[in-house]
């Protein structure tokens, strides 16, 4: 039977995996794991706007917008200028590129484990059809 490992041989575990870890990341998912925080982005994608402009489709009360505004800004995504009165924001497309990293890292590491369990099962395929 064939020996069957789903590791990377080139993988030095699950610890040393650790030792890489980049606490960017985590501020930059917790920043688009809310729903409202996305909305923004989506809008700040089209261009900046101001902070009213951001809030009005939400229906939530300014401070609320500011603290999401504020996770936004600490993650990187969005920088906020203030001109007078009126505080607008900008999106910061250059800040996703560590998770555009990441998830490719984390696609080749997936396509090379399924790789390696598709050679497994088709060795198993062979070695059931030879012993009959």
């Amino acid at each position: 039977m064939a020996k069957f490992s789903l590791a990377d041989s080139g993988a030095s575990g699950i610890l040393s995996d650790m030792a890489k870890h980049d606490p960017h990341l985590d501020h930059l998912f917790h920043a688009l794991s809310d729903p409202t925080r996305r909305m923004m982005l989506a809008r700040l994608a089209r261009g900046p706007a101001a902070v009213s402009e951001l809030a009005g489709p939400t229906g939530l009360k300014l401070p609320t917008i500011l603290r999401h505004l504020s996770v936004l800004e600490d993650s990187g995504l969005v920088t906020t200028t203030k001109d007078g009165r009126v505080r607008s924001c900008a999106l910061v497309p250059e800040a996703l590129q560590p998770m555009r990293d990441w998830m490719e890292e984390q696609r080749r590491v997936w396509e090379g484990r399924l790789d390696r369990l598709d050679d497994y099962v088709k060795t198993l395929m062979k070695e059931r059809q030879n012993g009959k």
